[in-house]
């Protein structure tokens, strides 16, 4: 079993930044990839950010290209999303996940992912 959890979210204007935490537990997960989503009240969760494990390759919504910034570190079994120029449609509850049989391209659908932490909410005021 893998446990995620996720720490970070919190209130900050438009243009701040947050940096989100993701604590990786469990089975080994050399070969997992993983994965940052949001959802927003009333809206379907989406795909923001993901990295593999082991290798370093990284994915971005478009909507957040150049803005956030995912990463590990290995030694602390740890993801973060470091979000810059925060803008008020980022309003949501980030949740960390893990793919633990990815294939060579990483997905971004919710349904790959296998396990989920329980979410932390993000709001962005104007």
């Amino acid at each position: 079993q893998v446990q995620l959890v996720e720490s970070g979210g919190g209130l900050v204007q438009a243009g701040g930044s947050l940096r989100l935490s993701c604590a990786v537990s469990g089975r080994t997960f050399s070969r997992y990839a993983m994965g940052w989503f949001r959802q927003a009240p009333g809206k379907e969760r989406e795909f923001v950010a993901a990295i593999r494990w082991s290798g370093g390759s990284t994915y971005y919504a478009d909507s957040v290209k150049g803005r956030f910034t995912i990463s590990r570190d290995n030694a602390k079994n740890t993801v973060y999303l470091q979000m810059n120029s925060l803008k008020p449609e980022d309003t949501a509850v980030y949740y960390c996940a893990a793919d633990s049989d990815p294939s060579l391209l990483i997905s971004r659908k919710v349904s790959a992912y296998d396990y989920w932490g329980q979410g932390t909410q993000v709001t962005v005021s104007t």
